[in-house]
C-alpha cells in the first residue's frame, strides 16, 4: 500500500515538474494558445470572465495592472517593482493603462546560421575563398558541426587541403565560436582558445576535453585524476569550468543573435512577453517590470462538473476525475511558471539595470549558469525561462530576453563607436590598443571577430569604400 502511494506521488511530482518546464519555455502568445486548447478539450477547466491579479488575487479595473502590486513596497525604495500582469494593452508603457499600439509589428531580422557566420567572415576572406566558405557552411548539421571533411571539400573545389583548413579555422573563430568544427570536442577546444584571451583557463582543461569527456560527463573525477596524475579537486575545477563556459554544440548556443538553422523564416514581435518602464513614466523613478500572463479571466476547476461526479457511472467517474486532476495541474503549473519568471526578472533587472537605462555599452557580462547558481535553480530552468521571450525596454525598443546574456555586446558597441568616430580607418591592432586605454585587454583577433559581428569591414576595405565614395 505504501509503495503504491509512493509511486503515485512520484508520478504526480514528475508530471508537475515536466508540465511546469514545458509552460516555462512558452511565450505569452504560445501560453495563450495552450490555455485555449485546454479549455476546448477539458470540461473540468473553466475560465471566469473577470480581471483578477495573478499575485494578490484582487479584482482589477477594466484596464491597467494591479494598483497594489505595481507600487513600491517601501517608500523611496530603488528596487525594481516586479509583478505578474493579466492586462492586454501591452504597449501602454505606463501604469495608467491605454490603447496605444504600434502601426506595424516589430520584426526581427531573419537569418540562418550559415549566413550569419559568412557575414562575419566575409571581410577577412579573400574573394576566391568566400565561395569555399559558403560551401563549407552549407554542410553544417543542426548542431553547427561539419558533415564533410576538409579533404572532401578540397577535392570538390580543386584546392589544397591546407587552404580549406585555413578557411575552416577562420570560420571556427566566428560567433558562435566553434562552429564548423568536426566534433563537439574540437568545438570546445576552439572556445577555450577564444576564452583564454580574457580569462584564466584551469590546468588540464584541454586534456580533459580531448581525452576524457565521457568520464567527465559521468563524474568519474578520481579516475581522470589518476590518469592525468593530478588531484580530484583540480579535475573538478576544470570540469566546472567546462560545464559553465563551453558548448559542445555551437548552433545551440545563445550568444549574440544567432539563429538555430531550424528556426522559422521570420519572427514577428507582435507583443512583448515582458514590459519595463519607469514608475509613473518618470525617468529616475524605480523600474517597473510587468510579466504578461495572457489569461483573459480566472482559470479554475468547474465546481458544477466536480459535483456531478456523484451522479455518473464508476467508469465515467474515473475519466472525470482524470479531467479534474489535469485541470488542477495546469492551474498549478501556470502559477509555478509565473513564480519562476518573477524570480528570474527580479535578479536580471537588478544586474542589468545600467543596460536597461543606459544602453548597449552598459551591458554586464552574465551567464545563465551564474544566474542559476544565485537563484538555486538548474541552468536548464533559466534557459527555458529565457528562450523565445521578448522584453520591451523603457525606450520602447523590443529585444530578445536572451540579450541580457550577450557577453560581448558592450565591447562590440564600444568598437562600433570608435569606428564611427575614426578620422582614418582604424586597424584591429589600433582598436586593441585604444581598448587597453579603457582598461580592456583583448586579443586583436577578438577585435576582428566583434567588428565582423557588427557587419563592419576591415580597415583596408573601409579605406577602399571611402575612396570610392569620393
Amino acid at each position: 500500500m505504501f509503495q503504491n502511494q509512493w509511486q503515485q506521488t512520484t508520478a504526480n511530482t514528475s508530471a508537475h515538474l515536466a508540465q511546469t518546464m514545458t509552460l516555462l519555455s512558452l511565450t505569452a502568445e504560445e501560453l495563450q494558445q495552450k490555455i485555449d486548447s485546454e479549455l476546448a478539450s477539458n470540461p473540468a477547466l473553466e475560465l471566469v470572465e473577470e480581471r483578477r491579479c495573478p499575485m494578490c488575487k484582487r479584482l482589477l479595473p477594466p484596464t491597467g495592472p494591479c494598483p497594489i502590486c505595481s507600487q513600491p513596497k517601501l517608500e523611496d525604495s530603488e528596487d525594481p517593482i516586479v509583478f505578474i500582469s493579466p492586462r492586454e494593452d501591452f504597449y501602454t508603457g505606463g501604469i495608467t493603462g491605454g490603447t496605444e499600439v504600434p502601426d506595424e509589428p516589430y520584426i526581427s531580422e531573419s537569418i540562418d546560421l550559415p549566413t550569419y557566420v559568412l557575414k562575419q567572415a566575409a571581410g577577412d576572406l579573400a574573394v576566391e575563398d568566400r565561395l569555399l566558405a559558403a560551401y563549407i557552411l552549407n554542410h553544417l548539421d543542426e548542431d553547427g558541426l561539419l558533415t564533410i571533411t576538409a579533404m572532401e571539400v578540397a577535392r570538390y573545389h580543386h584546392r589544397l587541403p591546407s587552404e580549406v583548413e585555413a578557411v575552416i579555422e577562420l570560420l571556427k573563430r566566428c560567433d558562435p565560436v566553434g562552429v564548423c568544427s568536426a566534433t563537439p570536442a574540437e568545438a570546445m577546444l576552439a572556445q577555450v582558445e577564444s576564452l583564454e584571451e580574457n580569462v584564466e583557463i584551469p590546468p588540464l582543461t584541454r586534456e580533459i576535453i580531448r581525452d576524457y569527456l565521457p568520464q567527465m560527463s559521468q563524474h568519474h573525477f578520481p579516475e581522470i585524476a589518476r590518469a592525468l596524475k593530478s588531484s580530484t579537486k583540480q579535475i573538478q575545477t576544470a570540469a566546472n569550468f567546462i560545464i559553465e563556459n563551453l558548448n559542445p554544440f555551437p548552433a545551440r548556443a545563445h550568444w549574440g543573435d544567432v539563429r538555430n538553422p531550424n528556426a522559422s523564416a521570420s519572427e514577428v514581435f507582435h507583443q512583448p512577453d515582458i514590459l519595463i518602464y519607469y514608475l509613473n513614466d518618470k525617468p529616475g523613478n524605480p523600474l517597473v517590470v510587468e510579466i504578461i500572463l495572457p489569461v483573459r479571466g480566472t482559470l479554475r476547476v468547474n465546481q458544477l462538473f466536480k459535483e456531478s461526479m456523484k451522479n455518473v457511472s464508476q467508469d465515467q467517474a474515473v475519466d472525470w476525475k482524470g479531467d479534474i486532476e489535469k485541470a488542477s495541474l495546469l492551474i498549478k503549473c501556470i502559477q509555478q511558471r509565473s513564480n519562476a519568471m518573477k524570480l528570474l526578472l527580479e535578479k536580471l533587472v537588478v544586474l542589468q539595470k545600467n543596460y536597461i537605462i543606459g544602453g548597449d555599452k552598459n551591458m554586464k557580462s552574465l551567464t545563465r549558469a551564474k544566474i542559476a547558481e544565485e537563484l538555486g535553480l538548474h541552468e536548464s530552468t533559466i534557459s527555458r525561462a529565457v528562450s523565445g521571450k521578448t522584453i520591451q525596454l523603457p525606450n520602447r525598443k523590443i529585444v530578445p530576453l536572451s540579450i541580457f546574456f550577450d557577453r560581448s555586446l558592450s565591447l562590440r558597441t564600444v568598437i562600433k563607436e570608435m569606428i564611427e568616430e575614426e578620422d582614418h580607418p582604424l586597424s584591429d591592432s589600433e582598436i586593441k590598443v585604444m581598448l587597453e586605454d579603457y582598461g580592456v585587454s583583448i586579443a586583436r583577433r577578438t577585435v576582428a571577430k566583434y567588428r565582423s559581428m557588427e557587419g563592419i569591414l576591415p580597415a583596408h576595405l573601409r579605406q577602399s569604400s571611402s575612396l570610392n565614395a569620393e
